[in-house]
């Protein structure tokens, strides 16, 4: 059962959310919150399991409280649903720690599946969103140098590989039967060999020196 917490400012929004969740035995909704502060408040009494966020919305909106949300309750999955599309929202979304970003005229049943996945350790993203994303970052992205990545053990790269498919660490630690915590070591030393700050700029690393393919899985 996976325990979701909704969080859009439009009542009817999450009275129509509440009742298309309430289709799948498998999701049961703990709460709803009608902007970012809510959901925060709201995360330590109801103990979702993913926050299903609206990102524009008053008092605080959704960018500021995933960023929260991954600080204070990192075991707490952010997937983003919302009409929003813009480049920056998406960027910022990303880098605020969200899981997946969907808009919101994903179909019912893609829905579900993806609150499933991702909690799961799967990542789901709109594909009009996900091209711009690759698109945005593979341009600003220099041409990676063949040498950093001979730098990787073939460890790290098993890591990597996995990484740039969007798993996080508590999957990439089943996969490669190790524990998290050294997969978070794995990770951290990755992104220093690679010059990187970040999972989405090791994966498009990885992508562009051709050592990971999105259509695997």
């Amino acid at each position: 059962m996976v325990r979701v917490l909704i969080c859009d400012d439009q009542v009817i929004v999450c009275e129509g959310l509440r009742a298309i969740l309430g289709t799948s035995p498998d999701v049961e909704v703990v709460g709803v919150a009608y902007n970012g502060a809510e959901a925060l408040e709201l995360i330590s009494t109801t103990l979702p399991d993913l926050v299903l966020m609206d990102l524009k919305m008053p008092v605080m909106n959704g960018i500021q409280a995933t960023r929260l949300i991954r600080e204070r309750f990192p075991q707490v999955y952010v997937l983003v649903l919302t009409t929003y599309d813009a480049d920056e929202w998406v960027f910022d979304a990303i880098r605020s720690g969200a899981s997946g970003y969907l808009l919101k005229d994903t179909p019912h049943k893609e829905l579900i599946q993806a609150i499933q996945g991702t909690v799961s350790g799967r990542t789901h993203v709109d594909p009009v969103v996900a091209g711009k994303l690759f698109s945005q970052i593979a341009q600003s992205s220099p041409k990676p140098d063949v040498g950093v990545i001979d730098q990787l053990s073939d460890r790290e790269l098993d890591v990597l590989r996995l990484l740039a498919r969007g798993h996080n660490n508590a999957t990439i630690a089943q996969q490669l039967f190790l524990s998290e915590g050294t997969i978070r070591n794995y990770v951290s030393t990755i992104f220093t060999k690679l010059g990187v700050s970040d999972r989405t700029q090791a994966a498009v690393l990885a992508i562009r020196a051709g050592i990971a393919d999105l259509g695997e899985t």
